[in-house]
């Protein structure tokens, strides 16, 4: 029999997005914003956009993390949740000429959370970091026949 899907899990994405965007318009009015108009609500400021692939016996995730190095990211499994987060300071480098005449760089942050659809072998992971783009592959967990019998009190 197949899990259930949380039902949630739309609305728990559609609120973290929201939230992100609360907290970008909110830094791009508290800082000193460039002249250009809007709200500072650049690609850079939002999450990483995931792409997940099954292949058979394994799940393929595809994430789109340009400027971060492979120190700057974490990824972590647990209970068919995969966690993905990256942080990177801000770049402080000046000009040729040591005087900074504009700096669009930013610190940035992102924290994603994703629900697998089936168990997944924590012994067989792998992760690269190729030109920005993260890519994870996850073994599927072998399924057993074991069955535990269960006492009825």
């Amino acid at each position: 029999m197949a899990p259930r899907s949380n039902p949630f899990d739309a609305l728990e994405d559609a609120l973290r997005r929201l939230r992100q965007e609360l907290e970008t318009a909110y830094r791009a009015w508290n800082e000193d914003v460039d002249t250009r108009g809007g709200f500072g609500w650049s690609m850079q400021d939002r999450e990483p956009m995931i792409d997940i692939a099954d292949h058979g016996d394994s799940f393929v995730v595809t994430v789109d993390v340009p400027g971060y190095d492979s120190d700057d990211l974490d990824i972590r499994l647990g209970d068919r949740t995969l966690h993905i987060s990256g942080s990177r300071e801000r770049s402080r480098s000046p000009g040729q000429d040591g005087h900074l005449i504009k700096q669009e760089r930013q610190a940035s942050a992102f924290d994603r959370h994703v629900s697998l659809p089936a168990a997944i072998d924590p012994d067989d992971i792998d992760a690269t970091l190729n030109n920005g783009v993260l890519t994870i592959t996850l073994e599927k967990a072998t399924p057993t026949d074991d069955r535990t019998h269960i006492d009825i009190d």
